[in-house]
């Protein structure tokens, strides 16, 4: 039972570092409300469309870190807090085994990723997750994340195409996982949900995609949804 309110207690507080919706509050500070402009979404890549490559760049990188961040500091962080309150004395989180350790990081990084999909202060919409999700293999799996980059910048290069890009890479990434930390099979299928949910959320770029009006990488932005 303490086992099962310590994953809670992970879930929760990652899921409210991920919903702060960078995105929104940087063009909020710009005077722009990034919802109703470009194809409405508040990732790094409408914001670079929108509000010009350095900000989107620095989207980018905060949506990042809230996945970085919540594995690598806040998994300890709540671990050491809220365990010796459930069971008494507790180990530190840094000397848990290496595979009790992942798990909760694990935990923190969905959490994340959930945080910044479906954002709570934005009505539960929010990003696709990709940079989020980035920051989170960072810390899982940075081999495998490697592996991600380099099939986005490949379907990029040859399509000009982010949002191809982006599915390419959450291919890559699950397939990656599953090569190179088979048996880690609790992350295996945690990368294989994630990397459906990041699919999933480009479903209007893949319809986009079909009817040809989707905007390639450096073209002008168009007001899509």
């Amino acid at each position: 039972m303490p086992d099962i309110q310590i994953y809670l207690a992970l879930a929760v507080g990652a899921y409210l570092l991920g919903s702060i919706p960078f995105g929104y509050l940087v063009a909020k500070i710009k005077g722009i409300d990034i919802r109703t402009v470009g194809s409405g979404n508040i990732g790094a890549t409408n914001a670079m469309r929108v509000l010009g490559k350095p900000a989107g760049i620095f989207v980018l990188l905060l949506d990042a870190l809230k996945g970085y961040a919540a594995c690598v500091f806040l998994a300890p962080l709540i671990y050491n807090w809220i365990s010796p309150h459930l069971s008494g004395f507790a180990p530190l989180f840094s000397s848990l085994p290496e595979i009790a350790r992942l798990k909760y990081e694990t935990v923190t990084g969905i959490g994340a990723v959930l945080g910044h999909n479906y954002t709570c202060w934005l009505k539960f919409k929010g990003g696709k997750g990709i940079a989020t999700s980035a920051g989170v293999y960072i810390a899982l799996a940075p081999w495998a994340l490697l592996i991600a980059v380099a099939a986005f910048a490949v379907f990029l290069l040859a399509t000009r195409y982010v949002s191809v890009g982006s599915i390419a890479a959450a291919i890559a990434l699950v397939a990656a996982v599953w090569i190179m930390t088979p048996a880690n099979l609790f992350l295996c299928i945690v990368t294989t949900l994630l990397g459906a949910l990041a699919i999933y959320k480009h479903k209007g770029n893949i319809q986009r995609l079909i009817a040809g009006t989707e905007n390639r990488f450096g073209q002008k932005k168009e007001a899509t949804k």
